[in-house]
């Protein structure tokens, strides 16, 4: 949890709704000099604090429509926080609450020093970012009607769909599998909205793709060396990591990856564990996905898997493997180089995939042994072959 400690004369509190929001702005010494309500639109609200925008910094919960309010502050050359929503416990612990309470909580807590940072997502990326988060809506969405329509053949006991139905050329013919005509009628249906999912499906990610090779091409190459990791994971992690350089720690982009469990401790006693909830879910599918697919057409992740067996069990052997990607990922960002599975195999524990010195075992400056000059790439999973970028080796 990181807090907002920069001293300004005026602090902005403002509870945030889509139409309307409560702001308060307090002196630096506590006095209340304003307390209103009004639209949220960008005219009123400049107008309300024009008087106090030399020396503001502005303050809103994370809620989604921060978005237009962090852009204006931008714009306005006025200093912009968002709150972390799950850690501003404050707001929700008082006895009575109201949008005029929480807009006055939300400017004191500016005002001392204690509300919780999260991560103002940039402009520039954003709307990329939300488009990818909905193709992950549109392939859930397909995958619940893949469901349905083999759980409607098993409800009416009828031998199994021989073919994969998620390929449109296997579609054929399964509807007339089905003796009643309103029956036929729902499988067909079923059947076309995924054949329409899979048009707009293809559409987005062509459309994602090009635009992530304008934003970023280097670190979407360096995602894709890892095996496991195709086109739409690295895009996945791509977008929602953003800026490695944002995490000072391996532990604290693990947590932000729900990657860790958090631990709740009193008087020396250990009360289980907590914030389930706290940190980034497109991350912690995008990891879990790369851990299953890590270990496809890959004899030395089976062997590491085997490994993880005798160490947890088999239920449990594949939940390690999750973090320890995640680590290598960070490690491999922050020095800008291409995965390599024997570094990521050397060790295991909590500092897996970082070298302990500057030197590798064989002598060799690290930079050099963590980017050799072949390795194993993945696009949508399968493992290809190429050679390293020379500018990694700089």
């Amino acid at each position: 949890m990181r807090f907002y400690t920069n001293q300004h004369p005026f602090y902005c509190g403002i509870d945030l709704h889509a139409r309307s929001m409560y702001v308060c702005i307090l002196s630096q010494e506590g006095e209340i000099l304003l307390h209103r309500n009004m639209n949220a639109a960008p005219e009123a609200f400049l107008k309300a604090v024009a008087p106090y925008r030399e020396g503001l910094v502005v303050a809103v919960e994370c809620i989604f429509t921060w978005s237009w309010l962090a852009d204006l502050c931008a714009q306005a050359g006025i200093p912009f926080v968002l709150g972390h929503a799950l850690y501003m416990k404050a707001i929700h612990g008082g006895k009575v609450k109201n949008d005029k309470i929480d807009a006055q909580k939300i400017a004191a807590l500016l005002r001392g020093g204690m509300l919780p940072k999260a991560y103002v997502y940039p402009a520039q990326r954003r709307a990329t970012r939300d488009v990818l988060r909905r193709r992950t809506h549109l392939m859930r969405t397909r995958a619940e009607l893949l469901g349905h329509v083999h759980n409607t053949n098993s409800q009416y006991n009828l031998p199994e769909i021989a073919k994969k139905i998620a390929y449109k050329a296997n579609r054929d013919g399964v509807a007339e599998r089905f003796e009643d005509a309103s029956v036929q009628k729902t499988i067909e249906v079923a059947l076309a909205l995924i054949t329409y999912d899979d048009e707009l499906l293809k559409e987005l990610e062509l459309c994602i793709l090009k635009t992530a090779r304008h934003h970023d091409p280097q670190t979407l190459y360096l995602l894709q060396t890892v095996p496991g990791i195709g086109k739409i994971l690295s895009l996945v992690l791509l977008y929602e990591i953003h800026r490695i350089d944002r995490f000072p720690s391996v532990q604290e982009f693990a947590s932000y990856c729900r990657l860790v469990k958090g631990s709740k401790e009193s008087g020396g006693k250990r009360l289980g564990t907590s914030g389930k909830q706290i940190g980034n879910a497109h991350l912690t599918w995008a990891f879990s996905e790369a851990a299953t697919l890590f270990l496809r057409n890959n004899p030395q992740g089976q062997k590491l898997l085997a490994r993880l067996e005798k160490k947890h069990d088999k239920g449990k052997a594949l939940s390690p493997l999750a973090p320890k990607l995640g680590r290598a990922v960070y490690f491999m960002l922050k020095r800008t180089v291409a995965f390599d599975m024997n570094l990521f195999l050397q060790s295991s524990g909590s500092r897996a995939a970082e070298p302990g010195a500057s030197l590798d075992a064989y002598g060799r400056s690290l930079k050099r042994a963590c980017c050799p000059y072949f390795f194993t790439a993945s696009w949508n999973a399968k493992a290809r072959r190429g050679h390293c970028s020379l500018s990694l080796m700089r």
